[in-house]
């Protein structure tokens, strides 16, 4: 437990930085898992659009250090090429 008034100030930051990041995360993932579920059934132009909306999500959580970049990208590369094996 905090002794100082600075650590006990640490730990609010924290906890507060956590919750944000937190809810960062889990918008990325909802937009995956939007574009997942378009690929899934088959909708080449759902799935074009759910993923031209997820890439400058994904890339956002980058610039607020949620994820690393070369996740980012290997998740978008990812994401690209099964959508364009969807019209295939």
């Amino acid at each position: 437990m905090a002794n100082t008034r600075s650590a006990k100030k640490a730990v609010r930051k924290i906890t507060a930085r956590t919750a944000v990041n937190k809810d960062r995360r889990s918008r990325v993932r909802t937009f995956i898992r939007k574009v997942e579920e378009a690929v899934a059934s088959g909708d080449k132009a759902a799935a074009d659009t759910a993923l031209k909306a997820a890439q400058p999500e994904i890339m956002r959580a980058v610039t607020k250090g949620v994820m690393k970049k070369n996740t980012a990208s290997r998740k978008v590369s990812r994401l690209s090429q099964s959508v364009r094996k969807t019209g295939a």
